[in-house]
């Protein structure tokens, strides 16, 4: 399997420096609900853990929450809510939307607030070792210090320190110093340490938990393309700077970003040029999520479009239909390994998704000959379900992200069923004829009625 590394700049040989696969990756901000790019990067970090435990591989994975920041800290203040009540409903969130869209959760959700006394440790031992200083109640990291600054990024140090600024209240003594701790101000959170009360820098919440929690080398650390500078940039200088200079992560794996058409910013809260998480499932479903952030190689840009979802919505159902709708009893039968071996192949070449997705519709396409042959395909839609769980893709009818919305849809479909039996047809066409104008088509079987969302 090969992976490319920003560090590197190529393609490299992927092989763990452990018995087990450590990896982190960035997770969300808690001020706001996640949108369509959180999906995009959590998709593909979910698909490529599973494809390394399909490969065999132990993977031990952790993926932070930010639950203390400027973001978090003036929505709290603005919506008279305290910065934990906004974190917890944000988190719980999380896992409804995660859960829907079928993401493995990961092994551990460290938090800044709950993992001060690893943030503290680490601020004091760059402040021992020389690389950070304090300055009117901050500390800050003393990027001078660190010959290698700007080795991720490949940006020139003499560059970043020209175009660097000191904002308003600062005291550093370079303008490209970043800080590791913020000293308390009047109405914010603040916890103790030896250096005065505060609250950590963005940056050094990662360094401190991936460190507690998977030690140091990591294998993966991932994200988005715009975390290369300064966020992982800084993450290595202050993680190799406290560990005596030894190397901070053996593959560094960043993803495009997302944007909407017309746009030259990539998709983000702050802007609010978004697609809600929440409305993109509900309009689409999982499948067609993933779907669409696959078709794409995860380095390269995506941009949305609702004629994309729509053709990923409908690809979705066509690999469903063909892994689940009973085939022939003639021969000869399916042979799926060709399908197989294009699908690692595209998959151990930097995860390229867009092939393997190729391969599995082509593998659709055989069974659906074949079923239209008459011939046998049930090791051929085995492989097709196996082949598509390790790209996260459930073959299964969508249903509506709203939960809540399943049970009354459950009881119109009783109580049309019950007007049939009476033969009160015009009402039961009324129950159904409701139902899809609110997007649900229901399906009369030899097995019974079944609904889905509808796809046009």
């Amino acid at each position: 399997m090969r992976l490319y590394n920003t560090l590197s700049r190529r393609v490299e040989e992927f092989v763990p420096a452990g018995d087990e696969v450590r990896m982190y990756v960035c997770g969300p901000n808690l001020y706001a609900p996640c949108h369509l790019g959180h999906a995009m990067s959590y998709i593909i970090f979910d698909v490529l853990r599973r494809y390394l435990e399909y490969r065999g591989y132990r993977v031990r994975h952790v993926q932070n929450f930010t639950d203390i920041e400027d973001n978090i800290i003036l929505r709290a203040r603005a919506t008279g809510r305290t910065i934990q009540d906004l974190a917890e409903e944000h988190i719980e969130l999380f896992f409804r939307q995660m859960d829907a869209l079928g993401i493995q959760r990961a092994h551990h959700y460290p938090r800044p607030t709950q993992e001060m006394d690893a943030i503290v440790e680490m601020v004091q031992g760059l402040l021992e070792r020389g690389y950070a200083y304090r300055a009117d109640g901050d500390v800050y990291f003393r990027v001078l210090s660190f010959p290698d600054y700007g080795k991720l990024s490949g940006r020139d140090v003499d560059s970043l320190l020209a175009g660097a600024r000191v904002e308003p209240g600062e005291a550093k003594e370079h303008p490209a110093d970043f800080v590791l701790w913020k000293g308390a101000k009047e109405g914010e959170p603040a916890w103790d340490s030896p250096f005065g009360p505060g609250r950590p820098g963005w940056h050094i919440e990662c360094s401190a938990m991936s460190l507690k929690y998977l030690g140091q080398p990591l294998d993966i650390h991932g994200g988005g393309q715009d975390l290369i500078f300064p966020h992982h940039e800084n993450e290595v200088a202050q993680s190799e700077a406290y560990s005596g200079r030894k190397p901070f992560v053996r593959f560094w794996v960043h993803h495009g970003l997302l944007r909407l058409p017309d746009s030259p910013e990539k998709m983000t809260r702050h802007l609010g040029n978004l697609v809600p998480l929440g409305e993109a499932l509900e309009r689409f479903g999982a499948d067609a999520l993933r779907l669409f952030v696959l078709g794409s190689h995860y380095r390269s840009p995506l941009t949305y479009s609702e004629e994309a979802l729509n053709a990923a919505r409908a690809g979705a159902r066509r690999l469903r239909l063909a892994a689940t709708l009973p085939g022939g009893e003639g021969e000869p039968e399916v042979d799926p390994e060709p399908f197989r071996a294009r699908f690692l192949e595209a998959m151990d070449d930097d995860l390229g998704t867009p092939q393997a997705l190729a391969a599995l519709f082509d593998l659709a396409a055989e069974i659906n000959r074949a079923r239209d042959e008459g011939r046998r395909a049930e090791r051929a839609q085995a492989v097709l379900r196996e082949l598509a769980g390790v790209l996260g893709l459930s073959l299964q009818e969508p249903t509506p992200y709203r939960a809540d919305a399943v049970p009354f849809i459950e009881l119109l479909i009783a109580v049309r069923q019950e007007l049939r039996a009476q033969r009160l047809y015009a009402l039961a066409d009324s129950i159904r004829a409701r139902l899809l104008e609110l997007g649900i088509v229901l399906e009369d079987t030899p097995q019974g009625t079944r609904w889905r969302p509808r796809e046009d």
